[in-house]
């Protein structure tokens, strides 16, 4: 017989799954008091900004690192960041109060950054003659390549739009287990470690004091409180931030930069950005600001491709969410909501003309895990927050300027927490099966291995070593969660004929609908009574709803 390893609490090595995360300080339906919403509302406003700033530098920066060193468009830039702020809040909005109704803040992708640099770099764009001053130049570039960029987000925005709001990117959760899930959502974090460390290592000096100062403050300190409020575990990013910048203003006045590099002042001092000086006072975002669009079939289908990684991105973002905000996993029916308004988002990105598409923010999701409040209302209140400052200008580009080894820094703890909580989601399936393993840790492997792949042969032969030529297939290949979510989810779906679906965890999944389990009618359902214009699902599920209000 074999020996009984579970005889006791000391000998029982297993641990209960659960399926929602224990001591949780506000879950998604709680309001914590009006003050801590506005101070963790103006949080996570502070933890997106970081990517909301970087993407479009990025972007500035391949247009001509020296025109922005002359700071001959910084007003652009300026305005490109208030812009993206501008529709991160209003697709923040739609998202938490009509779309999946977690706390969601709708974000700015790096996904859509490789296809957006190469649209600014088509020949198309950068070949324009007649033009012999260097700011008249840029300037056209940026016009040009703007309306380009507005064009293809406008046309390539159809693709999410169709798949959420038609239910057919429900049909095809409805296959995923958690084998699959797991890995989707920990790759929404380990894909994205390129922004992590080699951001701090641009400057160690503030990027390495405001790691360690976050980590104190959420982990060791957690549990020191003032009045009851544990204010540490609460507002660790806040009390990191501003702890650093002010310790990298001073070294900034006093010279510690001077005789840096280029590379080193750029990236260390706190005086490089501009955005605060050149900002507006006060302006609104307006639809085509830059001019009308300009469409290329190439370019929308490249969008597509980004669009299509964005939004594997952001259904791991939902399941992660649910997981730290208290809610049952989220429906097919909610997730199908959900990238149906991030598709309208990403239609909105292109008309106001923005770098970048909406995702939910894999930033703002570790946030929430570190800080243990779930809330829906904190989220909203971050919105209110970009909304502020995308139209008072000045306020919003003093924040804006803060050293991207910081932001860096702040990616680090929060993409780790996003990448566990994708973990955690293994204690649904069947561990002892190494087909279960395989899949997990193979599709993760290959995630990461092939983009890496193709990165390095293309930073050597500036190409593609498969010589496509074609932006929306090359994105593809380049994707760490469209790779991961592939393989896994073909694998997960084909070795099937000898393992259960307990033993692969759809049980976790598909026992959570509006019917069998109140508590997602409780979670998800939409306000204001647009339940009976918009049901929860097919034709004979509107019906029952329907039924059931009645």
């Amino acid at each position: 017989m074999a020996p009984n390893f579970f005889v006791d609490d000391k000998n029982n090595i297993q641990h209960r799954a659960l399926e929602q995360f224990p001591h949780l300080a506000y879950c998604l339906d709680d309001d914590p008091p009006w003050v801590q919403q506005y101070i963790l509302g103006f949080q996570h406003y502070l933890t997106m900004l970081g990517t909301t700033v970087l993407i479009p530098i990025l972007v500035f920066r391949s247009i001509g690192v020296e025109t922005l060193c002359t700071m001959s468009l910084q007003n652009d830039l300026a305005l490109v960041v208030q812009s993206a702020l501008f529709v991160s809040a209003i697709n923040t909005m739609l998202q938490t109060n009509l779309g999946s109704r977690l706390p969601a803040v709708m974000g700015n992708s790096f996904y859509f950054l490789s296809i957006t640099l190469s649209i600014v770099n088509a020949p198309s764009i950068v070949d324009i003659p007649d033009l012999h001053e260097v700011r008249d130049i840029t300037q056209n570039l940026l016009e040009q390549a703007m309306r380009a960029i507005q064009g293809a987000f406008i046309a390539g925005s159809a693709l999410t739009i169709i798949l959420g709001f038609s239910g057919l990117w429900g049909q095809i959760v409805r296959v995923i287990s958690p084998v699959v899930i797991a890995p989707v959502t920990a790759i929404v974090g380990f894909g994205l470690l390129e922004h992590g460390f080699p951001g701090i290592a641009n400057c160690v000096q503030i990027g390495i004091p405001a790691l360690l100062f976050i980590l104190l403050f959420s982990q060791y300190w957690r549990h020191i409180h003032i009045r009851y409020v544990h204010v540490f575990e609460l507002f660790p990013i806040i009390f990191g931030v501003v702890i650093v910048w002010v310790c990298a203003t001073i070294l900034t006045v006093t010279g510690a930069y001077d005789h840096a590099s280029a590379l080193g002042q750029l990236h260390c001092r706190t005086d490089q950005s501009g955005l605060d000086s050149h900002a507006p006072w006060v302006r609104i975002s307006y639809p085509l600001q830059w001019g009308p669009p300009t469409f290329d079939a190439g370019n929308a289908f490249g969008v597509m491709s980004a669009a299509f990684a964005a939004l594997i991105e952001s259904t791991g973002g939902f399941y992660a969410l649910a997981r730290l905000t208290g809610a049952t996993p989220p429906p097919i029916s909610v997730i199908s909501r959900g990238i149906g308004w991030q598709g309208i988002g990403l239609f909105l990105n292109g008309i106001f003309g923005t770098f970048t598409g909406a995702t939910v923010a894999p930033e703002n999701i570790g946030l929430i895990g570190i800080t243990r409040v779930g809330s829906r209302r904190v989220v909203q209140i971050a919105a209110i927050f970009m909304f502020f400052f995308s139209i008072f200008g000045k306020f919003g580009g003093i924040l804006a300027a803060i050293p991207q080894p910081i932001v860096a820094a702040i990616l680090c703890v929060t993409f780790g927490t996003v990448a566990g909580t994708g973990l955690s989601m293994l204690q649904f399936i069947n561990l002892n099966f190494i087909r279960n393993l395989f899949v997990v840790g193979f599709s993760i492997f290959l995630g990461l291995s092939v983009p890496q792949y193709f990165s390095e042969s293309t930073s050597r032969a500036y190409d593609f070593p498969v010589h496509t030529h074609v932006h929306w297939f090359n994105n593809i290949l380049g994707s760490p969660i469209i790779i991961t979510f592939l393989v896994a989810c073909v694998l997960d779906n084909t070795l099937t004929w000898h393992i259960s679906n307990k033993d692969r965890g759809l049980y976790y999944t598909r026992k959570f609908n509006w019917f069998e389990d109140p508590r997602s009618f409780e979670f998800y359902s939409l306000p204001f009574g647009l339940e009976e214009i918009f049901p929860p699902d097919s034709s004979k599920i509107a019906h029952e709803f329907r039924d059931h209000k009645s």
